[in-house]
Formats: structure tokens, sequence, C-alpha cells
């Protein structure tokens, strides 16, 4: 009796993946139509469900090669092909070969990323990413569609959504160096300093939803960048 209800707990995690590429196509179902705030926000949505699938697989200690895979297969689904296809239809097709350009290079940078990942799992430091991740990437894709929408800026500022866009893609395949927080330090000493920060953020997102959320990313996004500037700044003064 007790393995049918092992092989149901490897059901779990596998469900929370399906439903992140059910997320993404649905996305794409909406942004054909035209509605582009939905389209957005469930690409925000499958953001939640990959986040689940991986906890959900290590608390029930399911973890499988089978589920690994089909992992990465729903992220290139939900976070690579559905926000491609959300910023062509958004701004991409008025821009002619040029838009097509970037929502393809956004897929391929992502897949990049996504093989790269797998590759170096076995021996790359747990509490790093090497590039953004391909969810990363895409939410903040998916949130510059929300602010474009919510303040009409894309007439003046249409162009600038396929730089970031171009930008972030190839973040993702960069080497900069990105915090995983898979192993977060929970100890007396920090656990208050990040009930203040979570509680303060989750104030201003409740608030502002699209503007908060967006300064999360943001703030994540150039936190690689600006690191390696310091760095060098660093070597530089010292060198001195």
């Amino acid at each position: 009796m007790k393995k049918p209800q092992a092989n149901l707990l490897y059901i779990l995690p596998n469900f929370f993946t399906a439903a992140s590429i059910f997320s993404g196509v649905f996305s794409m179902i909406n942004a054909i139509n035209g509605e582009f705030t939905e389209a957005a926000w469930l690409i925000m949505l499958a953001l939640i469900f990959d986040g689940l699938d991986g906890r959900v697989a290590r608390l029930t200690n399911t973890c499988s090669k089978f589920g690994i895979e089909f992992d990465s297969l729903a992220d290139i689904v939900a976070f690579g092909v559905a926000p491609a296809l959300l910023i062509y239809l958004f701004i991409g097709h008025e821009y002619g070969r040029f838009g097509v350009v970037v929502s393809a290079l956004f897929v391929m940078f992502g897949a990049i990323r996504l093989a790269r990942f797998n590759v170096m799992t076995s021996h790359s430091e747990p509490s790093v990413f090497i590039g953004i991740p391909i969810p990363t990437a895409a939410v903040f894709i998916s949130l510059l569609v929300l602010l474009f929408e919510k303040y009409n800026l894309k007439v003046e500022f249409s162009l600038w959504i396929l730089i970031l866009t171009i930008l972030v893609s190839l973040l993702m395949v960069s080497n900069i160096r990105y915090p995983s927080f898979k192993k977060m330090d929970f100890t007396s000493k920090h656990v208050m300093k990040l009930f203040v920060l979570l509680l303060t953020l989750s104030l201003i997102i409740f608030m502002f939803p699209v503007e908060g959320f967006t300064l999360v990313f943001v703030v994540y996004i150039l936190y690689g960048p600006l690191r390696i500037v310091g760095l060098f700044t660093r070597y530089l003064f010292k060198k001195k």
C-alpha cells in the first residue's frame, strides 16, 4: 500500500511544472488575442508554479531526473517562448525584422542559459547563479509590458522595451554572478533584518503591485553589473 502513495507524491511537483506550462501557453493565447496585461500576469503566475515545483520536490523528497528535464522544458515554454511572443505582439511587430530578431534572441539565449545551468549544476556554487535566471528575465519583460500599458508609454518609449529585452537576454548568457537565495543565512543575527526588509517590500507591493515588483526585479538585475563595478573599483584603489 505504501508504494502507490510514493508514486502519487512524485506526481505532485510535476503537477506544478505542468501548471507552469499551462500558464505559459495561456499567456501566449492571451497575447495573440491582444490581451497583453493578462498575458503578462500569467507569466508571473508561471513563476509561482515554477518556484513551487522544486520546493515541493525537496520537501517530499521526490526529486527525479525526469522532474529536472520536465522543469527545463517547461521553462523554455513559460519563460522563453511566452515572453518572446508577448514582446513581439506588444511592440516588436512594429519594427519589422528587428522585432523578430529581438524575440528570437530572447528564446535562443534563454535556451542556452538553461542548457548551461543543467550542465553546470553538479559543480556550481549552490548560492549563486551564473547569469540571470530565465524566469527572472521573463518576469522582467512582463513587468515592462505592464508598466507600458499602465502609463501608456508605447508611443514615446516603444524602442526602449526592445533594447531592454536585448540587454536582459545578454545578461542571461553572461558570466555575471547573481544570488540564488537557495542557501540564505537565517541566524538570529540576520532574521530581524530580513523580516523588516520583507515586510517593507510586501507593503510597497501591496500599495503599488506593478511598480513594487518592478523595483524588486530591477534591483536584482542591476546587482550583478554593479557588483562587478564595485569589485573593479576596489581593485584599482588597492593597486594604487
